[in-house]
């Protein structure tokens, strides 16, 4: 993963506008993710096929569920500005209107219903730490964390109910469980299709 700093002294107002700029016009390689993660231009590789694999499952159960003018997005733009960050979930569950009524290439993270992100060896702490409180504190209803790379061994983790930028665990399990999704979605994952990392 390679970073860019940029410098927050200026006192101009204009900091998140340089931040975004500089996010638009970043080079990197094509299929690599460029986030902003607190005011840090981030560019991190490609993920690899059992990443890939994990999202499109969980895109096709997502689909079974979701009312006709509700998107899932895979290089959807999630902006927290009040955080400096913006991230590309692995997916978004976003209404249209919210995606037609935005220009550019991202929308407010606080209009997602769910956003859904799959570790990678290079952004796990990423998605555990910064993004979980991130997301909490734009107050996306639901944050669906599938952490291949858990200590305690692969684990799909649920949180919802943001209260003062804060998440609850609403439940966790090991790959190879199952894993529900509260309303809207009223949707279970069985997560035994997921491969594991020695697979």
């Amino acid at each position: 993963m390679s970073a860019l700093t940029v410098d927050h002294s200026a006192s101009n107002g204009h900091e998140w506008d340089d931040l975004v700029r500089i996010w638009e016009e970043t080079d990197a390689p094509e299929g690599c993710k460029v986030e902003i993660i607190e005011g840090i231009v981030t560019v991190t590789p490609p993920p690899d096929n059992r990443h890939n694999y994990i999202a499109e499952r969980i895109q096709r159960r997502l689909y079974s569920v979701i009312p006709e003018d509700w998107g899932i997005y895979q290089t959807l733009g999630a902006a927290v500005p009040s955080r400096s960050s913006l991230f590309i979930p692995d997916l978004a569950v976003v209404p249209d209107t919210v995606v037609l009524s935005e220009s550019g290439h991202y929308v407010p993270a606080a209009a997602a219903e769910l956003v859904v992100e799959v570790t990678s060896a290079a952004n796990a702490n990423h998605d555990r730490i910064k993004k979980a409180e991130t997301y909490a504190k734009a107050g996306v209803p639901l944050y669906l964390l599938v952490d291949r790379y858990a200590p305690g061994g692969p684990t799909v983790t649920l949180y919802g109910e943001p209260k003062d930028g804060v998440y609850r665990v609403l439940k966790a399990v090991p790959f190879g469980g199952q894993i529900e999704l509260p309303g809207p979605f009223d949707l279970v994952l069985d997560t035994k299709v997921f491969p594991d990392e020695g697979e």
